[in-house]
C-alpha cells in the first residue's frame, strides 16, 4: 500500500463545507448574562444544546397559549424543586400537573415538618435504628410519617363525609385547601384552580392510610380513577395547543402523552430524563418514540429531550423560559 493511500483512511478531507453554527461557548469576559449564557447553549454541544432546545419549545408553547402539562415523579418534590414547581403554578405558568402520590404526601409534609440533607454514602442499618429514611441524600425522619397519618385521618373524616367514592383530583384539591403554605404545590394548585392528576393514588402512605382507615373506620370508602381520565381526555380533546413538560418518566409522563394521542398528539414536548431507551421502557422512551404511536405530533421541531438529573436543568429550563427577562 503506497503512503498516500493509506493518508487518504487516516486522513480522508472533505468537499463540503458545513452550514451549520460553529461550536462555541459562552465567554465570561465583561459583565455576566444569564440568558446570554443559556442561550449560548445553543452553539455549545452534547446537553447544553438540548437543553437550549427546550427553552426554545417552552417559549414556543406560551406563545401559542399553550395548555401546558407538568409532570413529574415524587423524588422532584422530595427535593429543593418543590419550590420551583409552586413557582410555576402559583405564577399561572401550568395548566395541569400529573404526578404521583408520593409527591402529594411529601407535599403535605412539608408544610410542617423539612426534608434534612443527608449523603449517599450512609450506614443504612444505623439509620434504620434511628428512624430516618433515605432519599439518595436526603434523610426524612419517620417521625414525618406519624403526623402524616394524623393529618390524614382528620382530613379523611371530613373527605368521605358525604361522599363515600371520590376522585384524586378532588383529593389533591381538598387537601390542597386544608394547607397553608406558599411552597406547597398542593396549595398553589387549588389556589389557582389547577388540576392535579394522581392515577396511582395509592402507591405511596396515602395508599397504607387509606387501607388502615377503610379497614378500621369506614369499609365504603373508595377512590375512582376513571372519572379523572375522562376529564383528563376530555380537557385535551377543547384544548386548541397542547404542551408538555415531563420531568422524569413513570405515569405521570405515559398520561401525559397518551390522553393527547385522543387529540392526535401533543404540539409542543419537554422531557428531562436520565431514562435509557435500551431496555424498552417508558420512562427511557426518546420523544421520536411517542412520534410513532401518534402520541406527539411530528414536527421534527417541536420536541426535544434533555438527557440530565433534573435538579441540575429544570430550573435553568424555569429561569431562562418562565421568568420576566
Amino acid at each position: 500500500m503506497e503512503e498516500n493511500d493509506s493518508r487518504e483512511h487516516v486522513v480522508p478531507g472533505s468537499d463540503d463545507e458545513l452550514s451549520t453554527a460553529d461550536v462555541r461557548g459562552y465567554d465570561f469576559r465583561g459583565e455576566f448574562d444569564f440568558h446570554e449564557l443559556i442561550a449560548s447553549y445553543e452553539t455549545t454541544g452534547f446537553q447544553a444544546t438540548q437543553l437550549a432546545e427546550a427553552v426554545d419549545i417552552a417559549e414556543r408553547m406560551q406563545e401559542a397559549e399553550a395548555t401546558i402539562y407538568l409532570t413529574f415523579t415524587s423524588n422532584i418534590i422530595s427535593s429543593g424543586l418543590r419550590e420551583v414547581v409552586a413557582y410555576l403554578v402559583r405564577e399561572g405558568y401550568v395548566d395541569v400537573i400529573i404526578t404521583t402520590s408520593g409527591s402529594l404526601t411529601e407535599d403535605v409534609i412539608k408544610t410542617a415538618k423539612p426534608f434534612k440533607m443527608g449523603e449517599w454514602d450512609a450506614d443504612e442499618a444505623t439509620l434504620r435504628d434511628r428512624g430516618i429514611n433515605r432519599l439518595g441524600n436526603i434523610f426524612v425522619p419517620s417521625d414525618r410519617y406519624v403526623w402524616l397519618e394524623e393529618y390524614l385521618y382528620d382530613f379523611f373524616d371530613d373527605f368521605f363525609a358525604d361522599e363515600k367514592v371520590r376522585t384524586p383530583t378532588a383529593f389533591a384539591r381538598e387537601l390542597g385547601e386544608t394547607l397553608d403554605d406558599e411552597d406547597s404545590v398542593l396549595k398553589q394548585a387549588a389556589d389557582n384552580d389547577v388540576p392535579v392528576y394522581c392515577p396511582a393514588l395509592t402507591d405511596a402512605e396515602v395508599g397504607n392510610f387509606l387501607y388502615y382507615y377503610r379497614q378500621g373506620y369506614d369499609s365504603e370508602v373508595g377512590i375512582e380513577i376513571l372519572d379523572d381520565y375522562d376529564s383528563l381526555i376530555e380537557d385535551g380533546l377543547l384544548a386548541e395547543t397542547t404542551g408538555l413538560i415531563a420531568v422524569g418518566g413513570g405515569v405521570p409522563k405515559h398520561h401525559a402523552i397518551m390522553t393527547n394521542l385522543f387529540r392526535g398528539g401533543a404540539d409542543y414536548v419537554v422531557y428531562i430524563s436520565t431514562g435509557m431507551e435500551g431496555d424498552g421502557s417508558l420512562s427511557g422512551a426518546p420523544p421520536n418514540e411517542a412520534v410513532s404511536w401518534g402520541k406527539i405530533k411530528d414536527e421534527r421541531t417541536n420536541y426535544t429531550q434533555v438527557e440530565a438529573e433534573a435538579t441540575l436543568v429544570f430550573p435553568l429550563l424555569v429561569a431562562s423560559a418562565f421568568t420576566e427577562q
